[in-house]
């Protein structure tokens, strides 16, 4: 690790919310913050229409993969951030964690791509605010 700002987004499966975050925070943070992703259950594959979402606003994560939680990064980010109301991560003394209730469109019947853009959107307006805040250290 090194002395820039660093976070580590989690989810469940990896495959949609928090590598979204992810790619959204290193479009908006470039190289001023170290970005990680994973999951505390990791699927097989990055979430087609996270992809597809990302991709309207000029992210690419089709690269990625689901990974699972490393302790030693747990214990070596400055904030752990997990998102929506299933993945949780043991807290680790030092580490800032920060849970986002992510907005879920689908409980409203909203699925597909609309789904994702409302997901994508709720996720880049918090990761623009943890941006500024991480680069004004």
């Amino acid at each position: 690790m090194s002395d820039k700002p660093s976070v580590l987004f989690v989810c469940v499966k990896n495959g949609g919310k928090s590598q979204m975050a992810a790619g959204l925070m290193r479009q908006a943070a470039g190289d001023s913050v170290d970005v990680y992703s994973a999951g505390t259950k990791p699927g097989t594959a990055i979430n087609a229409l996270s992809a597809q979402s990302l991709h309207e606003v000029g992210v690419d994560i089709t690269g990625e993969s689901p990974k699972p939680i490393d302790p030693h990064t747990v214990e070596d980010v400055d904030i752990v951030v997990t998102l929506g109301r299933e993945a949780h991560v043991d807290p680790v003394p030092g580490t800032l964690f920060v849970n986002w209730d992510t907005d879920e469109p689908s409980e409203r019947g909203i699925d597909g791509i609309e789904r994702m853009r409302l997901v994508r959107d709720d996720i880049a307006a918090r990761v623009a605010d943890l941006a500024a805040r991480l680069q004004a250290q």
